[in-house]
């Protein structure tokens, strides 16, 4: 998919794979249904690395590179990750907010001369909850059985939502009400919140 059709497409599904040694994920376009096209992107968490990093393809063959994003600093509290295009250029970044994500995750996503994003966890009920099931002993084996949903807006206009399926492997559907929003920056935030929790 050339990155002008990538840039008209508003949906995608976001699909963990199954690995033992790395985080890697196949992300397709989709329908307003929820039905999956081609695959828009394939994303790898590079193993052992110094500092979190991931690299965006084009495609599964790993030939060329759509976008990366990596940690300014290696072992960081509330590090920022600049995304760059596969020609090493910035395109945009995303940081954490710690102690705001004590409470319910918080993120804020930057592009340049756009709106600063701040995304977080839709339901702040559901996000207390989670805090106190991940307390409880003998739940660290079980996972919290409702999935986490983000909101990234600019003031009260929503530009994306990232929402978690229900099932055994990670799988989130994205939708994209931004225009401007660079997809390859949405795509590389929405990894992050699962590569990066």
């Amino acid at each position: 998919m050339r990155s002008t059709h990538l840039q008209e497409t508003d949906r995608f599904v976001v699909s963990q794979k199954t690995t033992l040694l790395t985080n890697e994920y196949v992300v397709r376009s989709a329908d307003a249904d929820g039905t999956t096209g081609e695959v828009v992107a394939f994303a790898r968490q590079t193993p052992l690395a110094l500092a979190e990093e991931v690299t965006l393809y084009t495609d599964e063959t790993r030939r060329w590179v759509l976008c990366t994003f990596e940690a300014d600093q290696a072992a960081d509290v509330g590090e920022v990750y600049t995304v760059r295009d596969e020609d090493g250029r910035p395109i945009g970044s995303f940081h954490e907010k710690i102690l705001t994500s004590l409470l319910r995750s918080t993120w804020v996503l930057d592009q340049p001369e756009q709106a600063r994003l701040t995304g977080r966890e839709r339901n702040a009920a559901l996000a207390l909850l989670r805090r106190v099931w991940d307390f409880l002993p003998g739940t660290d084996l079980v996972p919290f059985a409702w999935p986490r949903h983000f909101d990234f807006a600019a003031g009260e206009e929503r530009w994306m939502a990232v929402e978690r399926t229900f099932g055994l492997r990670d799988r989130y559907r994205v939708r994209i009400t931004g225009a401007h929003l660079d997809r390859r920056l949405a795509i590389a935030q929405a990894v992050a919140l699962d590569a990066l929790a």
